[in-house]
């Protein structure tokens, strides 16, 4: 979920020259650990939305179930058959139910663990605090080098806010 902008902000944090806007760039990575866990809070939430379908589920299937058999000992053959149609219903909405459950335990798993990683980042980034950027080049260097690398800085920047936007709106915010 958070693999682009990590892979972004890790390589902009790994770069050999810290970018000029440094402390933009933690506040972004700031931004992006705040809102990693508001999505992990949602995640939660709709894991447990899920949990109590499945509860539901797992009840109307008993009932259904149950229905059957009663019907069946007063030989109702026309119950018995509705009966059979909604246990075959509701086992295939549990065992969708199941499968939901299980994708969204993983996916929280996956947020969880790359949220971690990025509030690691972040504490690794302010430990680092005290660095201060490099200054830019100075006007006696090759003026293409000078260019180039302001040329790499500005593509990595302009992929780190790209990915972020994308975070964003996944998110939907």
């Amino acid at each position: 979920m958070f693999e682009r902008l990590r892979s972004a902000l890790r390589a902009a944090l790994d770069a050999a020259t810290l970018p000029p806007d440094w402390h933009e760039l933690r506040a972004e990575l700031h931004a992006a650990a705040v809102e990693g866990r508001v999505a992990i809070g949602k995640m939660r939430d709709g894991l447990a939305a899920v949990e109590r379908d499945l509860t539901v589920e797992r009840r109307h299937l008993e009932d259904a179930e149950r229905r059957g058999r009663l019907a069946a000992e007063i030989d109702d053959h026309e119950t018995v058959e509705v009966a059979e149609r909604f246990v075959v219903r509701h086992r295939e909405r549990l065992a969708v139910l199941e499968q939901k459950r299980d994708a969204q335990q993983a996916e929280l798993a996956l947020a969880e663990r790359e949220v971690g990683e990025m509030v690691a980042q972040l504490k690794d980034v302010d430990a680092r605090g005290g660095v201060t950027p490099p200054p830019r080049p100075a006007a006696t260097e090759d003026a293409a080098a000078g260019l180039g690398a302001e040329l790499d800085r500005r593509a990595r920047e302009a992929d780190a806010e790209a990915r972020l936007r994308d975070l964003k709106k996944r998110m939907g915010r």
